[in-house]
């Protein structure tokens, strides 16, 4: 199967960059390249694409505008000169983030995680929500912790707690910060491993020790099932642990 692949950018230099990289790839197939992101969605809307190779500050419409205005978007690999949007583009699902310029061996590390992806979809008819690492069952956050991005295992996430403004993602050893809502990452968690409990908790369903009608308890601590949760709980917790005694 060839993976589709379209490139937006405004550089014309920065578009050749990655059509040559792309060439190395048999598995790649460059079906269009353009400098903006208003021809970019109209090329969508005709064009079967798998992955994009996106830039972000670009005239008319931002790169993550773009990704925003997609009711299914393609998979994307962001390419800019910013830092400061790395946050937005992994909440976006994103697979990778390359800053320019994009040496070859950092374009090769993407794309071991695109056909890692591609293997897992193909071989299982799963979709990762969140970026892959070395092995493909396995996924990451990134959360942005004191000014700084923190990449998270999915794995090791206890529960997550929400703050106000703020959401804590408690791991066994540690407790990680980070400015966003607790919605945001129910859409990137995968629905078969946490399950949301209470408009301020969420809970990872392998790392639940004991359960009852009204709370959940992980690492002693017992955490609240809310009243408009309930239902929902008690469904999904009977699918994996079978019924409450």
């Amino acid at each position: 199967m060839k993976i589709k692949v379209l490139i937006i950018d405004d550089e014309p230099q920065a578009i050749e960059v990655i059509a040559n990289y792309i060439r190395n790839f048999p598995e790649l197939e460059l079906v269009e390249k353009c400098d903006n992101a208003v021809r970019a969605f109209q090329i969508l809307q005709s064009t079967p694409v798998d992955l994009l190779f996106l830039d972000i500050k670009m005239p008319g419409l931002l790169g993550t505008d773009l990704v925003k205005t997609l009711k299914r978007p393609p998979r994307i690999i962001f390419t800019t000169a910013y830092q400061n949007f790395a946050l937005e583009a992994f909440e976006l699902n994103a697979l990778d983030y390359l800053l320019k310029p994009i040496s070859f061996d950092r374009f090769l590390k993407a794309m071991e995680k695109v056909l890692d992806y591609y293997k897992l979809k193909q071989n299982t008819g799963l979709t990762l929500k969140a970026e892959p690492v070395q092995t493909p069952t396995e996924s990451v956050l990134y959360l942005r912790v004191e000014r700084k991005m923190v990449k998270v295992r999915v794995s090791d996430i206890y529960w997550i707690e929400s703050a106000k403004d703020y959401i804590k993602v408690f791991l066994k050893d540690r407790v990680l910060i980070s400015k966003q809502k607790i919605s945001t990452l129910e859409e990137l968690l995968p629905e078969n491993q946490f399950i949301r409990i209470h408009r301020s908790f969420m809970v990872a369903c392998d790392k639940i020790e004991s359960y009852h009608s009204y709370c959940i308890e992980i690492l002693g601590k017992q955490l609240p099932i809310g009243r408009n949760y309930k239902l929902e709980s008690q469904k999904k917790l009977r699918e994996l642990f079978g019924n409450f005694s």
